[in-house]
């Protein structure tokens, strides 16, 4: 069993990534509906906490059903990290995840996310200091390191569970890489074989069938994997990772009525939460794949991600419901 200081979160845990615009309550919700063991939040600024900049701040909501929940922030500045904790212990989350691995541009510019990776012993010293600075158990995002020439994952990650990390997700690209060519796991599993490594390394990056997960548990030997892309507007894909390492055996794909109503749900959701004008704008990037494989589907996505107005995008998964009542999903 897989522990994050106090906190059970199973036997090889499926983790939901922290996804700008992606991680958001209702989504957060549904996928832990279909079996996601932790969730966190989309990355928060430290600067935006400190500075009461509402977006930063909105994105601190979290319910009891979604534990246990991590809230994840990014920043390069010590004290502004330390007094972003102190907010973010306000909204009771079970832990607090630390960004070294966002490879955008705008973020790594200040020094934040993957640009950390530039400088070792700054990432080590912010982790210790935050970790002295709270109760609840830190943990960290990052990737293998910051170009190929520079991957000294077995060393990072060792001296960040010497500072107090509680656990380590890793995705197996470097910054350069962005999220181009296949995801490298090798060196994940070098810092989960290293013997002085205690703390659950969990894996990241390319995990996007339930045969990849297995791969991750059983050739890489990691404690968990994080999911990202794969559960974007498919949050079925933790039980369906669930079943088959019950079963060995595929499940049978969420039929069109799951779909419909999983939709629905999503955007009356983020609507609830953020308004009708941003929950109709964010919940766009979903609907590719919630409908995948219904043939002849461009214009009813078409409708979807072109109309500003709620009532629109529901009546578009009204139609999608009666025209293909009964389609089968490969």
């Amino acid at each position: 069993m897989s522990k994050i200081g106090n906190i059970d979160v199973g036997e090889f845990p499926l983790l939901l990534a922290p996804m700008e615009d992606v991680s958001d309550p209702p989504f957060r919700a549904l996928c832990k509906e279909q079996g996601a063991d932790v969730v966190f939040t989309e990355f928060i600024s430290s600067e935006g906490l400190i500075r009461d900049a509402a977006k930063s701040v909105m994105k601190l909501d979290i319910y009891e059903k979604e534990r246990p929940v991590g809230i994840q922030i990014f920043g390069a500045n010590l004290d502004s990290m330390l007094e972003s904790v102190e907010i973010v212990e306000r909204s009771g989350p079970d832990m607090i995840d630390i960004n070294f691995g966002c490879p955008v541009k705008k973020v790594v510019s200040k020094g934040a996310g993957a640009g950390i990776l530039k400088d070792i012993d700054l990432m080590v010293s912010l982790t210790a200091a935050m970790v002295k600075h709270t109760k609840l158990p830190i943990t960290i995002k990052t990737r293998l390191g910051w170009d190929q020439d520079s991957i000294k994952i077995v060393e990072v990650a060792e001296r960040l569970q010497d500072a107090g990390a509680k656990a380590i997700s890793i995705h197996g690209r470097t910054r350069a890489q962005m999220y181009k060519g296949v995801a490298d796991w090798a060196p994940i599993a070098e810092v989960k074989n290293n013997p002085r490594m205690h703390i659950p390394v969990f894996g990241n990056g390319n995990v996007d069938s339930p045969e990849k997960a297995v791969e991750m548990r059983d050739r890489y030997g990691l404690d968990g994997a994080m999911i990202g892309r794969a559960s974007i507007g498919y949050p079925w894909f933790f039980r369906e990772v669930k079943h088959f390492f019950e079963t060995g055996e595929h499940m049978a794909p969420p039929s069109l009525e799951e779909r419909v109503t999983a939709a629905r749900r999503h955007l009356q959701m983020a609507i609830d939460w953020k308004g009708e004008k941003l929950g109709v704008f964010e919940t766009r990037r979903h609907y590719t794949n919630y409908f995948k494989g219904i043939p002849h589907f461009k214009d009813y996505r078409q409708k979807m991600v072109t109309s500003d107005e709620a009532e629109d995008v529901f009546a578009a998964f009204d139609e999608v419901e009666r025209e293909f009542s009964g389609y089968e999903f490969a």
